[in-house]
């Protein structure tokens, strides 16, 4: 009995429905990237309501900056699946072991690097984001602590796209919600008896995050022993790294385009004070949360799209990439009926509509005018999705990058005439900017003849 007739997820993905395939698929990303987005969720609300509205204000400063860190090993780890799913679906099991491994590498000498940097120059990069003097201090303790967990951040989510990349999405789902319920009790003791303020929950957070990534690992050296393999195998390949840092590199770069787009605004929302301030951390948590399905559906792509081009089914693939429009118009309608309906109790999680009128307003201002825009960014990840599980991924880097241009530029030329509001006025520009050009590019059909392995 083979390796594919033997793993059902691996399976369902070369021979169901691409439709059903994709959404099975795609349902426990959905929910595990909301468990991630729940851990900064979480430490907003609490600091909200037990410590104050400065204290929301240093967490919001650092949570576009800590989005880009997840992004990037999201974006890493994603690149890294297509190279494995690849080797699966070519039913090459050394390879994809020694990928594996290479990955998890990789992985680890980077997030101590970023670490180190970020831990160096945590102070310039507060005052590059003009962090306000009143919560300048607490940013830097959450912030300092927060690099201090980075490589547990890194190595579960190396360890999550792989997990992926095997057809596996219900693994990692498992480990993020007992993560995430870990993270709400340590919150709740570090911060209302122990008093620990914004460092509580900081700490909180690098806990939990620790014992999900040992779990990970655990789970997945048992899990590759039954795969069987000739004989012993190196740990590391050059020349398989180098496969997968160039498909690594495109992928961090979409991953990371909505997150750096918000962090290189935050500069601009920070000079109106920190009341704007904390109404854009809760309605950024907001966006987070509404992005997360759109960009599980392009990862389910990517794997699905990854995976067939290694069995050699490219007339599946277009089927898939048909099939994910459906799914993307559907989330995006909910979004769209739950934030318009509900946004104003939404944001009373984060603020109190009262006494914080100014937050209170730009917050539902920037989160009722972004639910009618999210199928763009799905329709970008879709299509984004192909191009990076074939391999493809020249045009579609340059695509977020326009997207990236269009955000910062319009943002920092309109604030200062229109308002903060340029900044979320910007982000449907970019998303639809970003999403033809990927998709005329797709048109073109040259992602047919690649393959990454």
């Amino acid at each position: 009995m083979s390796i594919l007739s033997r793993k059902k997820t691996s399976l369902n993905m070369l021979t169901d429905t691409p439709g059903k395939a994709l959404f099975f698929f795609a349902v426990p990303i959905i929910l595990g990237n909301l468990f991630q987005q729940f851990y900064n969720m979480v430490d907003g609300i609490v600091v909200a309501r037990f410590v104050g509205e400065e204290a929301l204000a240093a967490v919001g400063t650092t949570y576009s900056l800590a989005n880009v860190f997840i992004a990037v090993a999201t974006g890493a780890g994603i690149g890294s699946s297509v190279v494995i799913s690849q080797f699966l679906g070519a039913r090459q099991i050394d390879a994809m072991k020694r990928a594996i491994t290479t990955t998890l590498i990789n992985f680890l000498v980077l997030s101590v690097v970023m670490a180190a940097i970020g831990l160096l120059f945590c102070d310039n990069i507060l005052y590059a984001l003009n962090t306000p003097d009143n919560v300048f201090d607490e940013a830097r303790t959450y912030l300092s602590i927060y690099f201090w967990g980075l490589p547990f951040l890194f190595l579960y989510n190396a360890l999550s796209s792989v997990f992926n990349a095997l057809g596996d999405s219900k693994t990692p789902l498992k480990l993020l919600i007992m993560s995430s319920l870990t993270n709400v009790v340590l919150d709740l003791v570090f911060v209302v008896f122990f008093h620990m303020a914004v460092a509580g929950v900081a700490i909180a957070t690098l806990i939990a995050q620790g014992i999900s990534a040992v779990l990970s690992f655990y789970i997945m050296t048992r899990r590759l022993q039954t795969y069987p393999s000739s004989g012993r195998l190196p740990l590391y390949d050059r020349r398989l790294s180098l496969k997968i840092i160039k498909i690594a590199i495109p992928s961090i770069i979409q991953q990371t385009i909505v997150n750096l787009g918000m962090l290189l605004v935050q500069s601009v929302v920070n000079s109106f004070g920190s009341q704007v301030m904390a109404g854009y951390a809760a309605a950024s948590r907001f966006e987070g949360i509404c992005v997360i399905p759109m960009v599980a559906v392009g990862t389910a792509v990517s794997t699905f799209t990854a995976q067939n081009m290694g069995a050699g089914q490219t007339a599946r693939v277009r089927k898939g990439y048909h099939a994910s429009y459906r799914l993307v118009i559907a989330i995006a309608i909910i979004l769209c009926l739950i934030l318009e309906l509900f946004g104003d109790t939404l944001i009373t999680a984060f603020l109190d509509g009262d006494s914080n009128a100014l937050a209170f307003s730009t917050g539902i201002a920037y989160m009722k005018f972004l639910g009618f825009f999210y199928v763009l960014i799905g329709f970008k990840c879709s299509v984004d999705g192909v191009l990076r599980g074939s391999g493809d991924t020249i045009v579609f880097t340059v695509a977020n990058l326009v997207n990236l241009t269009i955000r910062v530029a319009f943002a920092h030329i309109f604030a200062p005439v229109i308002g903060v509001s340029a900044v979320w006025y910007a982000v449907p520009l970019g998303w639809l900017s970003n999403y033809l050009i990927s998709f005329f590019w797709y048109l073109r059909g040259k992602w047919q003849g690649n393959r990454a392995i």
